[in-house]
């Protein structure tokens, strides 16, 4: 591809340049956290991290390794800047959404630094478009403090499970409560909704059951609202890893498999349903 192998410029370097053969890899992924117009975006050596958050209580993160783009340079320990993410994925997606077989658009990113825009080069079947995206100060994120060393119950799934159970479950319930344990029922997803209360559960030898360790019973309630943006990851991922910690704070993490089995992951944090008492569990 052209653009692949175009030098970024003379003058100063660029504090960020990537190149894709395929911009549909990225923005495909930016799709599965798109719930909030905006996101900040985190450019490390070992890729690129776009967050996006909602009332302070929910989190997702995009991960697109820097082994995925053709080309990845960052010229400082790390880049951060915020963007209209609606603005983004309507530029890489200025050609289509699909592209003919045998097509595709190639995509050159560049970040000269604060206060720049972030430049996208847009290239398919000879035709070269640009376009200027300004930037932001990027926001103080939430910090979960969630590590593998606080996890206490992780299972994972295989993603058809969990979207069988997204598609019985009752939706017009405000929650959805996750039960995670030890003994059975091993794994419950409940709803309360106007049906009545729906419960599912799935033994820890289920085929669709990867990996279960859990180390103790815990039942916590989430907004059901604010699990729904993770469905578009789940859509498109074929495993999920589902943790939590002592104080109930949820990880769904989503393992993604592009066109080329490239691998990347979303990760979507939840906090838990604080209205929710003892008593009513």
């Amino acid at each position: 591809m052209p653009l692949a192998t175009q030098p970024p410029g003379s003058g100063e370097p660029y504090a960020l340049a990537a190149s894709l053969d395929n911009a549909r890899h990225l923005s495909g992924l930016l799709r599965a956290v798109h719930f909030q117009d905006h996101a900040t975006c985190l450019a490390t050596a070992n890729g690129l991290r776009v967050t996006v958050e909602d009332a302070k209580c929910i989190q997702a993160n995009a991960f697109i390794q820097a082994e995925i783009f053709q080309e990845f340079a960052v010229q400082e320990e790390s880049v951060t800047f915020r963007i209209n993410l609606s603005v983004l994925l309507d530029c890489l997606t200025i050609f289509g959404t699909s592209s003919l077989p045998g097509t595709s658009t190639a995509l050159r990113m560049c970040y000269r630094g604060y206060g720049y825009p972030l430049m996208l080069f847009l290239e398919e079947g000879g035709v070269v478009t640009v376009c200027k995206i300004n930037t932001q100060e990027p926001d103080e994120l939430l910090d979960f403090d969630f590590c593998s060393t606080k996890v206490v119950n992780k299972i994972i799934l295989q993603s058809e499970g969990l979207r069988e159970a997204f598609a019985e479950l009752d939706m017009t319930s405000e929650v959805l409560q996750i039960t995670m344990s030890p003994d059975k029922p091993y794994f419950r997803l409940s709803t309360f909704g106007n049906a009545g209360s729906a419960h599912l559960d799935y033994p820890r030898d289920s085929d669709l059951m990867e990996a279960f360790h859990c180390n103790q019973t815990q039942t916590n309630r989430y907004k059901i609202s604010l699990l729904k943006p993770s469905t578009k990851a789940l859509a498109l991922s074929c495993k999920v890893s589902i943790r939590t910690d002592a104080q109930g704070f949820l990880s769904l993490q989503y393992m993604i498999r592009n066109e080329d089995g490239q691998i990347c992951f979303v990760e979507y944090y939840c906090c838990p349903d604080e209205d929710i008492t003892e008593a009513e569990l």
